[in-house]
């Protein structure tokens, strides 16, 4: 059963549904990744959505520096 984004609780918000593109999109929007980006990122460090953001955050300062 997928995830309903409508529900509003805090049950998996801990972390990020790499099978359900919405969030993986979610996550690649908010960081300016692609989604594919997210998908390795997840595959890497796991799903935990602190890791995943902290993980993400260093890769956008990587991508976005001059000459990178």
């Amino acid at each position: 059963m997928s995830d309903d984004p409508r529900k509003q609780d805090n049950r998996d918000r801990s972390q990020v549904a790499g099978d359900q593109e919405w969030e993986v999109g979610y996550v690649a929007s908010k960081f300016g990744l692609s989604t594919d980006q997210v998908r390795d990122l997840i595959e890497r460090f796991g799903n935990d959505r602190d890791v995943i953001e902290r993980e993400a955050e260093k890769l956008k300062a990587q991508t976005s520096r001059p000459g990178a």
